[in-house]
Order: structure tokens, then sequence, then C-alpha cells
């Protein structure tokens, strides 16, 4: 859960009081603290820049404020990042020397020192980050060893070429994650390692890095030294000279085969579940009129004398019904419940959820907002109720391709039940689309959707007593979509 933090860019305090105060003091040592001055919450996500900040790393403060700390910091030094959090003490500060990237690729080196941030009281709501920049000529063989060991320790695989896409350098996650010693890559083209059908992809990678572009998270797949096929995400990165010429690039692959994996599997039921459905509610709707279409054939067959030829007729249209109706039934069976339903705790299955997509948030540089409030169990099933979340965090992230921060709450509604609201500040859903959105097979993705995730949630929320409700707008600064769900206490 996120909590707001003060920023140089609030509105301005009331000076009488002690913590308008204490406001405008922080406002006036940020705008003249000699270092950058940056505060994130427990998300990484920005609510402080200060001038010098705009100074060392050239993004403004209305560009960074509402964003991921991770974007200036190089793909190889997250992990640093992440371990240095996760284990730092909530009274302690931390320094040390690290890489950051401006906003002109530069890598730059820094000595950053890192504070928590404390509430009234006392629970650890944020992080307050002093940053320095290191001169280039400071110590720079002991950075470049500190580098290497980063850069050989990292769990991602980093290779970087040069500007023909001859392989320059191989560490020790690339060995293996493709199979490959680093003497049997460095020196060959890196395409041993892409698939023939991918190789005119290469090479638009290699234009657009002698054109010093950077590409962040790409998804696609690499050929392991086995033959097997790897999903990977990519971040590629122009390497420059002391004169700032583009020699080459690194790269930076993060395997996803997993995730990809869970993502097909997940289709793959609810296209399953969609087709049990839609047929048992097919042979709902035709076993009415057929039974109907029997009485009046049976009604028919009585009523002619015995001698009659239509009698065989009749007859025979009534096995051949039968059949139908055995057809029907049996098709009214395709679609199994998946059994009683149990005590479940909302929090667990949404946290079990985004941990599930947490590499896929990452990528996507979307950041996971949420607050319980609900403390009471729900009576319903377990993979049902991952099978709806997932498509309605799914949904979210395919919604903001260019990041954002993805909301999740939970409220008590009496003594009915649970009210779960998703929302993102997407690009939205048009107005034309909105009243199709839980028609089976309707996709606003194109290819890339089954177009049942939506509907499929309904008929499970339904089927349960819940429901589901969504609103959207693609007109900004209202742009983005809320989903509402409403799961009773007992079904």
């Amino acid at each position: 859960m996120t909590r707001d933090l003060p920023s140089e860019s609030a509105a301005k305090p009331d000076s009488r009081s002690q913590n308008g105060y204490e406001r405008l003091l922080f406002a006036a040592i940020a705008r003249s603290c000699p270092d950058a001055l940056i505060c994130t919450d427990l998300d990484g996500i920005v609510t402080s820049w200060n001038d010098c900040a705009t100074r060392i790393f050239g993004y403004s403060a209305a560009e960074m404020m509402g964003t991921t700390f991770s974007r200036i910091v190089p793909q190889d030094f997250r992990s640093q990042e992440t371990e240095l959090l996760r284990e730092f003490p909530s009274d302690a500060t931390r320094r040390y020397e690290s890489a950051r990237l401006s906003k002109d690729s530069v890598l730059l080196r820094v000595f950053a020192t890192v504070s928590a941030i404390h509430d009234e009281g006392g629970a650890v709501i944020g992080v307050l980050r002093l940053e320095r920049k290191i001169p280039a000529n400071t110590s720079a063989e002991e950075f470049q060893s500190r580098l290497a060991a980063i850069v050989e320790s990292s769990d991602d695989a980093i290779v970087s070429k040069n500007l023909e896409g001859i392989v320059t350098s191989w560490n020790q996650a690339a060995c293996t994650m493709f199979g490959h010693t680093a003497e049997e890559m460095i020196g060959q083209s890196i395409l041993k390692i892409v698939p023939r059908d991918l190789h005119d992809e290469e090479m638009e990678i290699l234009r657009k890095i002698r054109a010093g572009e950077r590409i962040e998270h790409y998804e696609t797949r690499r050929l392991r030294k086995n033959g097997e096929i790897v999903d990977v995400s990519l971040t590629i990165s122009p390497l420059k000279d002391r004169e700032g010429n583009i020699v080459g690039s690194s790269k930076i692959a993060r395997e996803i085969s997993a995730r990809k994996k869970l993502e097909r599997l997940l289709i793959q039921s609810e296209k399953l579940a969609a087709t049990g459905r839609m047929a048992a509610t097919i042979a709902h709707e035709i076993n009415n009129p057929l039974d109907a279409v029997m009485n009046l054939v049976y009604l028919a067959r009585t009523t002619l004398p015995g001698n009659s030829r239509a009698l065989r007729y009749l007859l025979t249209a009534e096995r051949e019904l039968e059949r139908v109706s055995h057809i029907a039934r049996q098709t009214l069976g395709y679609y199994r419940d998946p059994g009683p339903p149990s005590d479940i705790h909302l929090d667990r299955v949404l946290v079990e959820v985004l941990n599930v997509y947490q590499s896929k948030l990452i990528a996507a540089n979307v950041a996971a907002d949420f607050a319980f409030d609900h403390h009471r169990p729900v009576r319903a099933s377990n993979d049902e109720l991952m099978q709806i979340f997932s498509n309605l965090i799914l949904n979210a992230i395919d919604a903001m391709p260019d990041g954002g921060v993805l909301t999740i709450k939970t409220r008590e509604v009496g003594d009915q039940g649970i009210e779960i609201v998703v929302t993102d500040k997407g690009i939205g859903i048009s107005r034309e689309n909105i009243d199709r959105v839980f028609e089976p097979f309707f996709s606003t993705k194109g290819q890339r959707g089954t177009g049942i995730g939506l509907w499929v949630a309904r008929q499970l929320l339904e089927k349960r007593g819940g429901s589901i409700h969504l609103h959207s707008s693609t007109e900004f600064p209202h742009n983005g979509t809320t989903v509402s769900v409403f799961i009773p206490f007992q079904t």
C-alpha cells in the first residue's frame, strides 16, 4: 500500500501550523540542496524531485513525478537497488556507489545516501535519496571493476555487441540462459542465437541502435544452443565512446518463458470454459423447443390410424428427435462446475495474482497500488477468482503501454459482500465499444485478445450471485478504465 509523501510541487501549506512550517522548510532545503534530492514511495514512484536532480539527470520534475525511480537506473543495476531496499533497516542510513542513466542515455556514476521516511506513527512510508554525481576521473579503474562484478553476477543475460552485430561481451547469466560459453560467442554474430525467421528483426534493432535509439522491454524469441526456443524480454541501449560516438550496444535479456506459458494456459482455459458455457447455453435453448416438437409428433402419431403411411414417418421423426435431445442433454453437461465454494480471503488471492504477473508489471513499467479495507472472507471458488482477477489485471496492464499505476481497492458493503475496484490510467475504451466489452469474442486488443475474458468473468460472478461493472474514458486527463466487482459473503 502506498501513501502520499511530501512533494516540492504540493500546494502551498499554511505556514502558521507546525506541519505547514515543516513543509516550507522541506521545500526550501530541496531547492537549495547541492545534491539530487529524490523522494519515492514504497513502490518506487517518485513523489519529490528537486532542481539539482533535473540538472544531473536531465529530466524535469514534471517528467519524473508519478513515474518509477527505476527509469534512471540502468537495467543491470536494478537488482542492486531491489536488494538494498529489501534488506534496508527502517532506522538506518545506507551509503553506496551506483550508476544512473541520464535523459540523453549517458551513464553516470553517483554516490547515493538512502534513508527511510516515517509517518507520525513511525511506520515507513517511503524513501529519501540524496545522490551526488561522481566526476568521471575519480577511481575509474575501481568503478569499472565494480561494474564488471555487477554485470557478471546479474541474474539477467547481459551481452554487448558492435554495430555489425558481433558479440564483444557475454556474462555468466547469458551462458546459463542460452547454453553457449563466452568463448563460443565472443567474436561471433549475435544471429547465432536469433531464430532464422527473426533475422530481419535483428537487422532492424541494429539500425535503431546506429540511430541512437534505446529499445525497452521488447518481447521476442531467442534460440538456445540445444535448439530450444526461449521467450525473452529485451532492453537494448546504445554504447558510446568518450567522444559520444555510438560504437555498439548493450543488450539485457530476461527470460519470460514461464510467464508466456502461464498466459497461454490462461487463454486456453478461458477458451475451453467459454466454449463449454456457450455450448450449454445453446443446448438449453434448443432443448426447450425440441420438447415441444416431440410432444406434437407424439400427439400426431397417436391420433393416426394404425395403417396410415404417415405413422411410419412420424415414428422415424420421433426417433431422430430423441437422438437430438440426447445430444443436447450431453452438451448441457459439458461444462463441469469447479466444486463447492470455500472461505476465500480476497487479499491473498489478489496478492497471488499480482505476484504471478510481477515480471510483466515491471516490464510494462506499471506500479501496483493496492489498499485492502476488508476483513471477512467470501464463499467462492479460488480458481474462479484467480481467473477473474487475472483477466482484469492483464487488461489493465495492456491498457497502459507507456507505463502507469494500477490501483486495486477493496471495501466491505455492509453485511452483503465485498467490492473490488480495479483502476488503470490507460488509453481507455471508446464510447461505442463500452456496451460490447462483455460480449463473447469481442475484443478491443485486435489480434492480442481472445474477446472472452470479461465475458467469462461476468458468467463466473453472476453464477455465484456477484456482479461486474465497467466505466471507461478516452478523454485526457480522465482517461482510463475502472472495473467494479461485487462478491457476496455467502453464495
